[in-house]
């Protein structure tokens, strides 16, 4: 059975996706991704978004891995965190 859990968006993400969180069901953070592509492929700002968001994956940042060896849990949480300006 597959895992499920929860993304969030954030900031940028959060308006291209029109939602502040979804549900996904997927082993890896690139099934998961894949999903919202399909799922909101009348929100083409969603995909560009993701190109270049950074995300974390039950807490832990997933920086350069591939998306495809990340694994998820069970209950687990992606965030999907666009580029911050400020500082």
């Amino acid at each position: 059975m597959m895992p499920d859990g929860t993304i969030r968006y954030w900031a940028a993400a959060k308006a291209a996706a029109g939602a502040a969180e979804e549900p996904y069901r997927a082993t890896t953070l690139a099934e998961a991704l894949e999903q919202v592509r399909s799922r909101h492929d009348g929100r083409p700002a969603l995909a560009r978004v993701l190109g270049y968001c950074s995300f974390l994956v039950d807490g832990r940042p997933v920086g350069g891995r591939d998306h495809a060896s990340v694994r998820l849990a069970p209950g687990g949480t992606i965030e999907v965190l666009p580029p911050f300006a400020g500082g």
